[in-house]
């Protein structure tokens, strides 16, 4: 008799799951002949809904998000008495600003641009006759960066989540897990 952890997710959908979509089956069959591994390398297991393990993060994930939502519509509230708002000098109105995108960046925060909808850093930037410069929401649309705004005070703020890095962006930047432990060597 097979010990119970030899038996999940052999049985092609069994009575848990419902059945499987042929790309999942697609995934077992190479994982039956490589020993005791149940999913294919690189890939991470999903608990089923049904098991306790699957409803405890379930629970926990449902807590997480009210948390988030407390707290961004809490940040939300307390930033409005600073809408309307301006400093005296440009270097001011900067530091207020880094600030504010500071405390937003460590809970993974963007204010939403009134003008186009899209979650955006909330920067100065100098303008001529203005000498506390322009409050301006910069974000990137459709692959162009882009800056909307301009007013002398700080802007309506709602707050949105911050977006997800594209892949391509990050894959340029940052080296990949499998590339971290290989030496490169320059010749010539």
């Amino acid at each position: 008799m097979a010990a119970p952890d030899d038996q999940p997710d052999t049985s092609n959908g069994g009575s848990a799951g419902g059945g499987s979509s042929e790309c999942d089956l697609a995934h077992e069959k190479p994982t039956m002949h490589v020993g005791k591994s149940e999913q294919p390398s690189g890939s991470q297991p999903s608990a089923p809904e049904n098991s306790e393990t699957g409803q405890m993060l379930k629970s926990l994930q449902w807590e997480l998000n009210r948390i988030q939502r407390t707290v961004r519509l809490t940040l939300q509230s307390k930033l409005q008495g600073l809408v309307g708002k301006s400093l005296s000098s440009l270097n001011e109105n900067r530091e207020l600003a880094n600030s504010i995108q500071k405390m937003l960046d460590t809970h993974s925060l963007r204010i939403r641009c009134p003008q186009c909808g899209h979650a955006s850093i909330l920067r100065v930037s100098p303008r001529k006759g203005m000498p506390g410069g322009a409050f301006v929401l910069d974000h990137t649309i459709e692959g162009k960066r882009t800056f909307h705004g301009g007013s002398s005070s700080v802007p309506p703020i709602q707050l949105t989540a911050k977006p997800e890095r594209k892949a391509t962006a990050t894959a340029k930047t940052r080296p990949q897990p499998a590339d971290a432990g290989e030496l490169q060597f320059k010749v010539g």
